[in-house]
């Protein structure tokens, strides 16, 4: 078990990111959220297998097709426990 935190900039709001990532994470079995920032970026942070980390950070960088992910600061986080993966 792991968790990691993306911070994604680029254009990642009112492209439906968060609804993306949350599709993804929950097909592999990921607990978490992802939310919007003040500065026009995307949080998200992730709990669960390091294999299934791998697989959504994939997803987080690619971004749904009307998003420009340009960065992506991935680091590793706090264990947390969630019920579920929410968009906050």
């Amino acid at each position: 078990m792991g968790a990691r935190r993306w911070l994604v900039s680029g254009r990642v709001q009112g492209v439906g990111f968060r609804n993306y990532v949350q599709k993804h994470a929950l097909k592999n079995g990921l607990s978490g959220y992802a939310k919007n920032l003040e500065d026009g970026s995307v949080e998200v942070h992730a709990v669960g297998e390091d294999t299934a980390l791998q697989i959504l950070s994939g997803y987080v960088r690619r971004g749904p097709m009307l998003a420009d992910v340009r960065t992506v600061d991935e680091q590793v986080a706090e264990h947390v426990r969630y019920d579920g993966f929410h968009i906050r």
